[in-house]
């Protein structure tokens, strides 16, 4: 070893050890981070499964099924599984277009207006729930005689969920080959042809995906929902009105059953993203 090399090797090791506590630090900071997301969930997890009236783990009366088995008999919780399911296609049907149409417009538009614009179209996203749930009623009440109820939640929710969509479209048409839709215009295509045979194809996998996310956040939604459903009622909003006298395990199967959902889903989506990839 030259006099050369000694420092050279002093320093290896002091980036070494820096490396090795930095290495030490970050995995302590993610599995603080892991066991912060998740403990809930497992503790919710285990209560579905324990048989005792309120959702506890720590009094453990044995394993059951009786919470899942009982769930298809509470009248209100179908229900309002039903009434959320069919808001969700409500907002599907009345999101996704929107989002879309003002995602080309602001993609196709070339002007000073468009920060303009984009700020007004993506401000819903930033306005409180319940404000838009209790405007959306007074709204609908006030000008046309709607009382709240489902359709008022319907609207109230899609708001502010087609600002979602529209920034997924935007990302998406920011890697469209615009050359593609000028050559069909050159070759006499009409707009509408256009965008059927060209645009449309290319966004489809966003289609898919941004329908999967308004659905989630349409099921999940609760501020906006409670202050626009008026007497009516969804899962989320009945499960809240129950924590005023004291949660069932009923509630998390429940839970059990939409994690279960959405692993399966976010594994097949992943699934066919490499299948398509290949």
């Amino acid at each position: 070893m030259t006099a050369v090399d000694g420092p050279a090797i002093v320093a290896a090791r002091g980036q070494r050890r820096r490396r090795d506590w930095s290495d030490a630090v970050l995995g302590a900071y993610l599995l603080v981070f892991f066991a912060f997301m998740f403990a809930p969930l497992l503790i919710m997890v285990g209560a579905a499964f324990n048989d005792y009236p309120t959702p506890s783990i720590t009094e453990w009366r044995g394993f059951t099924l009786r919470w899942f088995i009982e769930l298809p008999q509470d009248a209100r919780m179908m229900q309002g599984l039903w009434n959320s399911l069919m808001v969700a296609a409500g907002v599907l049907a009345i999101a996704i277009p929107l989002g879309l149409s003002g995602a080309l417009v602001l993609s196709r538009l070339s002007s000073r207006a468009t920060g303009v614009l984009y700020a007004i179209l993506v401000s819903p996203m930033l306005t409180p729930g319940i404000i838009l749930g209790i405007t959306t009623m007074i709204f609908w009440r006030d000008l046309f005689g709607v009382q709240a109820g489902l359709f008022t939640a319907m609207v109230a929710q899609a708001s502010f969920i087609s600002s979602y969509v529209l920034l997924m479209f935007m990302a998406r048409l920011s890697r469209q080959d615009r050359t593609l839709e000028e050559a069909a215009a050159d070759l006499g295509a009409s707009p509408f042809f256009t965008f059927r045979r060209i645009t449309l194809p290319f966004l489809m996998p966003t289609i898919g995906t941004a329908a999967l996310i308004a659905l989630l956040q349409s099921i999940e939604n609760y501020n906006t929902t409670f202050f626009a459903i008026g007497p009516d009622w969804t899962l989320v909003t009945e499960i809240g009105s129950r924590m005023r006298f004291g949660l069932s395990p009923i509630i998390n199967a429940v839970g059990v059953i939409f994690i279960t959902i959405t692993v399966i889903a976010a594994a097949t989506w992943a699934l066919l993203r490499t299948r398509t990839a290949r």
